[in-house]
């Protein structure tokens, strides 16, 4: 399973083929720590109701599949949002729109924590998907600024050690909070979290240069501007393949995901807590890859890196799902981490070079397709686990990832081997 080297290029205009700034603009230290930061909020926003689902049945008298809809409503409004952001970004700055919504993640994240029943916490769930929406897509597009194609992808991978400590950390958070503390808990400390980061983007914003914070003005109304993006990224037959994967890959992962806490809590009896912090290990896996990434980058190439990464991905949920014992979903959860970071990231890259010239509408694009396959997996795993149970759910979405990995990883090749013939 073995690819031609990642970084081959192809000129114009072959959609896949690497462009960067001829010389980037010095950033000041510590203005991607800050985006990693902000990464690291969005993902424990996303998680921390994954192992709180149960309490917040008892809480508000609703079932399981109904406690779901915090996680799959946060979702679809996260994805639906990415559709106005990536232009915005473009418009107003990259940087600076993150630092904005930084500061209303704070605001609606507290008002979660503030909700008085169920019907209130799921709009308000909803609204933070919103605010969400700009932090990791324009986190990436701004990298794919100022980072050369070459060195992207473990730039990347480093970046997205903030989202994988966050996933891990909100999995972790909501089942502690379960298990000894309210469940308004964690809200209120990551809206004390967002209002930090948001103060430390502001800062660094006012001490990028020039051209860390280019803005691209356009003519027309906002929505013909909008459309126009996007039209532009979805005019690429790549574009195009790339989108439909990111979409199956939410679906198939995060749909059984979501419920990963409360299989290990029903068919063990672990706690809450308990079964959260195994979980968090999925965190740690992508962590592992993260550290890891230059040399299996180099060594794997994207092609071996999608198509191996299913391999794991699909191997280790099979084992979570259908593990004789709990022990077995630790290094289940572990590599199933892994696995999922080997091929996503694998597809980040190929987002942040779609369409350079419009690159904030295309990760946002990439973003959209994310979270609206993984409303689509939640609001689908919902239905199938009140009818079949947790175990056949998490069993159908691996071997989905299979699929789709292995799928991508043959597309891919073909696209690299296509891009070295032009050349």
């Amino acid at each position: 399973m073995q690819s031609p080297h990642p970084q081959r290029a192809a000129p114009a205009p072959v959609p896949s083929a690497p462009s960067a700034p001829a010389d980037p603009p010095r950033v000041p230290a510590g203005s991607i720590v800050c985006l990693a930061l902000a990464a690291f909020g969005s993902g424990v926003s996303q998680r921390l109701n994954d192992a709180l689902l149960p309490q917040l049945g008892a809480e508000f008298s609703v079932t399981l599949g109904q406690a779901a809809q915090v996680t799959s409503l946060f979702a679809i409004a996260y994805g639906l949002a990415q559709l106005f952001f990536g232009p915005l970004g473009d418009r107003y700055g990259k940087y600076r729109v993150v630092a904005w919504c930084s500061a209303a993640c704070a605001i609606s994240t507290l008002l979660c924590g503030l909700a008085t029943d169920f019907t209130l916490l799921r709009l308000l769930r909803a609204l933070s998907g919103i605010t969400a929406a700009a932090l990791i897509p324009l986190a990436m597009a701004w990298i794919g600024d100022v980072v050369r194609y070459e060195e992207r992808q473990p730039v990347l991978a480093r970046f997205l050690i903030g989202q994988i400590l966050g996933v891990s950390a909100g999995v972790w958070m909501g089942g502690f909070a379960a298990d000894h503390l309210s469940w308004r808990a964690p809200y209120l400390l990551l809206a004390a979290l967002f209002a930090a980061i948001a103060f430390a983007l502001f800062a660094l914003n006012r001490r990028l240069p020039a051209q860390a914070r280019a803005t691209r003005r356009g003519s027309g109304s906002a929505l013909g501007r909008i459309a126009s993006d996007f039209g532009h990224v979805l005019a690429g037959r790549w574009a195009r393949v790339v989108l439909v994967c990111v979409f199956l890959e939410g679906m198939l992962l995060y749909g059984p995901f979501a419920f990963l806490a409360s299989h290990l809590h029903d068919a063990f009896g672990l706690s809450l807590s308990l079964a959260g912090t195994v979980v968090m290990l999925f965190g740690f896996g992508g962590f592992a890859f993260a550290l890891g990434s230059q040399r299996l980058v180099a060594g794997l190439g994207e092609v071996g890196l999608a198509g191996w990464g299913g391999v794991v991905m699909a191997a280790s949920l099979l084992l979570v799902g259908h593990a004789p014992a709990w022990e077995w979903a630790v290094p289940g959860c572990f590599g199933a981490g892994l696995g999922f970071y080997m091929l996503h990231n694998t597809l980040q890259v190929n987002a942040t070079q779609m369409r350079p010239e419009r690159r904030g509408a295309a990760v946002s694009a990439f973003a959209s397709c994310f979270f609206l396959g993984q409303s689509a997996g939640v609001a689908t795993a919902a239905l199938l686990v009140e009818r079949l149970g947790t175990a056949p759910v998490i069993a159908a979405g691996a071997l989905g990832l299979l699929v789709l990995a292995l799928a991508f990883a043959r597309l891919r090749s073909h696209e690299l081997r296509g891009a070295a013939a032009a050349s």
